[in-house]
């Protein structure tokens, strides 16, 4: 049998908490790690349990989830676990703030269980949760105070490369990308792959985030849902 995917969650609501736990609970191929109900609490979690992933709450008590982002991604990368922000509002600051943190993306409260959990098992895949709608929204609110600038990194990226760069910052996904460019899905992964090393940035969304921080973002249309 396939090992489980330990999922931890962190949450100042009890009631919450104890319907997600049951969620979790019920899928056979994932496993509770333990809840905290602040962000203190959170970063002892990550350490003592090292789960696959952990979903975050926003704002709590102690160190909210930004800070406690932050400080969980910041451990050892072999057994850091990807974090999903859970939010209330779709255009949320503090969910971008959580993102530059080094989340992999987030998803609201509200959300259809079945989503929640495809997003579980996406983050935890190695790809990113990208919503063409809210996350992009929020980006963009963060980013009407960032100036257009290049990195230096910028420039060590091919030309095929930045093509590809341009793309997934508009939240395309691997198979939207490979019929833009003609290429095989595998090729694209392999060039966003090589982007993310270059640049530094541990996965889509951060790339997404960078690309708004930096107005790189060309207009055009993004892509739907989950990004691999």
């Amino acid at each position: 049998m396939t090992e489980r995917i330990r999922v931890a969650l962190v949450d100042d609501q009890a009631l919450f908490r104890a319907g997600v736990r049951m969620l979790i609970q019920s899928q056979a191929d994932l496993e509770f790690a333990g809840e905290a109900s602040n962000g203190l609490e959170a970063v002892d979690l990550a350490a003592r349990e090292r789960p696959d992933v952990m979903l975050m709450d926003v704002r709590m008590p102690e160190l909210d989830g930004v800070a406690a982002t932050a400080r969980i991604v910041a451990g050892d990368t072999a057994s850091t676990p990807r974090v999903l922000v859970l939010t209330t509002f779709d255009v949320d600051e503090g969910a971008a703030r959580a993102i530059q943190a080094g989340a992999s993306g987030f998803v609201l409260k509200d959300a259809d269980p079945e989503f929640l959990l495809a997003a579980i098992r996406t983050v935890h895949a190695g790809n990113a949760v990208i919503s063409a709608s809210a996350t992009r929204r929020l980006l963009e609110q963060f980013s009407s105070r960032s100036q257009r600038r290049s990195p230096a990194e910028l420039q060590t990226l091919t030309s095929r490369e930045r093509e590809i760069f341009d793309l997934a910052a508009r939240a395309l996904s691997n198979s939207e990308i490979a019929e833009h460019e003609y290429l095989s899905e595998a090729t694209v992964k392999t060039h966003i792959s090589r982007v993310l090393t270059k640049l530094g940035l541990r996965d889509r969304v951060q790339l997404v985030a960078y690309a708004y921080e930096n107005g790189l973002v060309s207009n055009g249309t993004g892509g739907n849902g989950t990004g691999g």
